[in-house]
């Protein structure tokens, strides 16, 4: 296989996993904000990540692994098609999801990390208000 079909054949399987994963791939700019929270060396651009996506190049290694663990599978199938049995790939999403609510957690204390006291306030206001009406379920 010549590198132009193993570039089609990356694109398949990345669209696949995140339409998968449940991500809109029609925007890559939403896909490389996502991509860039998990990621961090520098930000890929949203023009990268339309390459990706309609086959015109391959991410390096380190942004392949990142981009397999978001969608919960396996780096190898994600880049050559292979190595991911149903059996595997649903544990691999089971890992993901336990990986993805750590790492949403980290991120969040990121963001609210860089809020003004005003804006933490308000957010931990809002947040007392939405499990104080959880309680009342």
């Amino acid at each position: 296989m010549g590198l132009i079909d193993e570039k089609r054949a990356f694109s398949k399987r990345l669209v696949e996993a995140m339409r998968k994963a449940g991500i809109d791939t029609l925007s890559p700019t939403h896909v490389a904000r996502a991509f860039n929270l998990r990621y961090h060396g520098d930000p890929v651009s949203t023009q990268s990540v339309r390459k990706w996506l309609t086959g015109r190049s391959l991410p390096s290694q380190d942004k392949l692994r990142v981009l397999a663990e978001w969608l919960g599978v396996a780096p190898q199938w994600l880049r050559f098609g292979e190595g991911a049995g149903e059996g595997a790939r649903r544990a691999g999403m089971l890992r993901q999801e336990v990986r993805s609510y750590r790492r949403d957690q980290d991120i969040l204390l990121e963001i609210f990390g860089r809020l003004s006291e005003r804006h933490k306030k308000l957010v931990l206001d809002l947040v007392e208000a939405l499990a104080a009406a959880e309680r009342k379920r």
